[in-house]
């Protein structure tokens, strides 16, 4: 895994969307623009925490490398160098798979 240049602040974390194979239904190959994006990511760097009220960080639930379920409309694309990422908080991590 390459070092990426983005550095997430406060509770947000970057995945990597995990493409799933190219199906094909019957003769039919489904064009890019009308799959969905896919819910499983790979977690590639995480941010400083988050910060309570009296100013302590908590910790992270997920680490560099977890494969995570996310949620479908959540976070913010990014593109760098060529790949694309999804910048999101830890809240829109629904769970890690094991």
């Amino acid at each position: 895994m390459s070092k990426v240049k983005i550095k997430p602040l406060g509770d947000r974390v970057l995945v990597k969307h995990v493409e799933e194979d190219e199906q094909v239904r019957g003769g039919i190959i489904i064009p890019d623009s009308a799959k969905e994006k896919p819910q499983e990511a790979e977690v590639i760097a995480l941010g400083t925490g988050k910060t309570d009220e009296a100013g302590a960080k908590s910790s992270f639930e997920v680490k560099v490398g977890d494969r995570v379920l996310v949620s479908k409309y959540g976070g913010t694309e990014v593109k760098l160098d060529g790949a694309v990422y999804t910048l999101m908080r830890e809240d829109d991590i629904l769970g890690i798979i094991g």
